[in-house]
């Protein structure tokens, strides 16, 4: 079978979009969470939006390094 290659810089957006989202949406968890703080903190889910931010920061950053990585190295 012929597979067709996508264009590089198709493969880098289609990848690089979705970690931009992901940035938008721990910036989006973070002002939540600073704007309703005393309201999440009174209702005992203060926690719960911690632990989102939490787990993905890391996940944002490695995605980011690892995108970065591959560019590099000129898979992408």
């Amino acid at each position: 079978m012929n597979q067709q290659k996508m264009p590089p810089a198709l493969l880098r957006l289609i990848v690089i979009f979705p970690n931009v989202l992901s940035y938008l949406l721990l910036f989006g968890l973070i002002i939540f969470v600073m704007t309703n703080y005393e309201t999440l903190k009174a209702t005992n889910n203060l926690t719960v939006w911690i632990i989102f931010i939490v787990v993905l920061a890391p996940a944002a950053t490695y995605t980011t390094f690892s995108i970065v990585k591959k560019i590099r190295a000129g898979h992408m």
